[in-house]
């Protein structure tokens, strides 16, 4: 029952990360069920853990709905990102050794090589999981090699959200190759340990994401 559980709880986040069930959905847990080979009271179960998590809302009666963004979530989301990731963006710009360095560019080349800029194909469907993955660890690195603990802890539940996760699944060329360019000046500024810089871009890299999900939600059919 554990394993069925836990191959629910997976299957459907990942839907839920990638677009797959869009903000709002229904989930029908008989069909979830049917579809992973399993019966419905693990589905009922990983309902119950991803609502704990916030990604899904449970009523009674009518069932699990994907947790709608709305335009409110989306600018508090964003404006304590705004502060934070560019206050951990100046800390780590004194901060960073040359293994962090490291990181940080190979981290930034794997984005760049998954979404296809070096080969003239940006926006590479078949690299969105990668680079998703690897940005998230991007952020990561840039917050830890602050060192505030706190600042880690807080950013985590910010970050690592389906909604800022795929927020590459959304975006269009040119979008993504603003957020590889910003990558690399973000490394630029930390190699110069230029605080003022680094913070700078961060900003910049992070209202540029704002406006990435505030089109699209306007775009959606069920927009506010």
């Amino acid at each position: 029952m554990v394993a069925a559980e836990d191959r629910a709880y997976q299957a459907i986040r990942a839907a839920i990360i990638d677009g797959r069930h869009a903000n709002g959905a229904h989930l029908d847990a008989g069909g979830i069920a049917t579809a992973l080979g399993i019966s419905r009271t693990p589905v009922r179960e990983a309902f119950r853990r991803l609502h704990a998590e916030g990604l899904l809302t449970l009523i009674a009666n009518r069932g699990a709905y994907v947790t709608p963004w709305t335009r409110a979530d989306l600018d508090e989301l964003f404006s304590l990102r705004v502060v934070l990731e560019s206050h951990a963006a100046a800390v780590a710009a004194d901060r960073l050794d040359m293994a962090g360095l490291r990181q940080l560019r190979g981290l930034a080349e794997g984005m760049e090589l998954a979404s296809g800029t070096r080969t003239a194909r940006p926006g590479a469907a078949s690299g969105l999981q990668t680079i998703m993955t690897l940005n998230a660890e991007f952020h990561r690195a840039i917050v830890g090699a602050s060192g505030n603990r706190r600042l880690t802890m807080i950013l985590s539940t910010l970050v690592d959200t389906p909604l800022i996760m795929r927020t590459f699944t959304i975006y269009a060329d040119a979008d993504l190759q603003r957020s590889m360019a910003h990558h690399r000046e973000l490394i630029a500024a930390f190699e110069a340990r230029d605080a003022d810089w680094a913070a700078s871009v961060m900003r910049s890299h992070l209202h540029a994401a704002h406006q990435v999900l505030l089109r699209a939600q306007r775009a959606a059919p069920d927009a506010d």
